[in-house]
């Protein structure tokens, strides 16, 4: 949207996000009731089916072997918290409003003690509780377009951030006055190093290379960095979201670096040395993000993890997906009472 400014475009398109979500709490839920049913029938005898199954299971490890009984009915969910009361709602309307729900809403980093639905988990270890849907995606998945060429764009690493734990003060005292990066963050005095001041993302696209490091839970810029024509670089992630941060590859996705940043400039380097290698990391990027573009499928990925879900508490009866959740076919979860 050129000739606009980027505040106008933010503007639009929260006012846009905010009245899709207002327009669809005042729907009946019959409509959507009858909509997954002609949805779930015509993906069953679908080609895409596998694939959806495997991210569905990814993000719900759920089975369905003496699991609490959720407490909260899908009619009595938190609204003041509305981002998120949106995203959890948006495919929640599709099940009676009598199943209960376990969330987590905010930035998560730890498993809850019972399954809940939640934005980010923890990578790795015993996560089965943490059952992952697309939330906060106003803030998580805005995507910019980057027209600028990797051969045009400067040969350096750039970061703009907040300081707010200590992979990202390393960052900042190691490289602040490094002349491989544009390194700054813009909290204030707060490490001794004077703060920078911001940098749209329109702007870091000047630079190969982006550096995304994890804030409160995941790195909010981590997706826009990979959908652009700069390499990412970062160290291994520890929290993941709808993304699928752990299924990324170093070396493949992105460029690896320490915790500490010590070698970040070698990396750098090296990129420089080989733009073939660049280029090859910036393709699989993009190929990763665009698994999250095809809206149908991101649909029916989000739908089957709710049903997952309400199955392994035993709220739903078996379905035609059971087996392709639960690798085997198990004897029907018992009934739970859900008023």
């Amino acid at each position: 949207m050129r000739g606009i400014s980027e505040e106008v475009v933010a503007a639009v398109r929260r006012l846009n996000y905010y009245a899709t979500g207002v327009v669809r709490e005042l729907m009946p839920r019959s409509l959507f009731r009858f909509e997954q049913d002609a949805v779930f029938s015509e993906l069953e005898d679908s080609g895409a089916l596998p694939a959806i199954l495997e991210r569905v299971n990814y993000y719900n490890s759920l089975r369905p072997e003496g699991l609490p009984l959720p407490r909260t009915r899908l009619d009595g969910i938190d609204r003041t918290r509305s981002r998120y009361f949106l995203d959890l709602t948006e495919h929640l309307r599709f099940f009676p409003a009598d199943l209960k729900i376990d969330y987590v809403f905010g930035d998560v980093i730890h498993v809850p003690p019972t399954p809940s639905v939640l934005k980010s988990r923890p990578i790795g270890g015993d996560n089965n509780h943490s059952v992952v849907l697309k939330l906060d995606k106003f803030r998580h998945f805005r995507l910019f377009d980057d027209p600028v060429p990797f051969s045009q764009k400067a040969p350096k690493a750039v970061w703009r951030g907040s300081m707010n734990n200590p992979l990202r003060a390393a960052l900042v005292s190691c490289h602040a006055e490094s002349p491989f990066c544009d390194v700054g963050h813009v909290s204030g005095n707060v490490t001794g190093v004077a703060p920078k001041g911001p940098l749209s993302p329109a702007q870091q696209f000047a630079y190969r290379y982006i550096i995304s490091v994890e804030g409160c839970d995941v790195a909010t810029n981590l997706k826009w960095v990979m959908a652009s024509n700069s390499v990412c670089i970062m160290p291994r992630p520890r929290y993941e979201t709808w993304f699928m941060e752990g299924r990324l590859i170093p070396g493949h996705h992105y460029v690896e670096v320490r915790d500490d940043f010590s070698d970040l400039e070698e990396k750098i380097e090296a990129l420089e040395a080989d733009p073939m290698r660049a280029r090859e990391i910036v393709a699989n990027a993009n190929r990763h993000i665009g698994m999250f573009l095809q809206r149908k499928n991101e649909k029916l990925t989000s739908l089957l993890v709710l049903q997952k879900y309400f199955e392994a508490t035993g709220q739903l009866p078996p379905s035609a997906f059971t087996q392709g959740f639960f690798s085997v076919i198990e004897a029907a979860p018992r009934m739970l009472l859900t008023a």
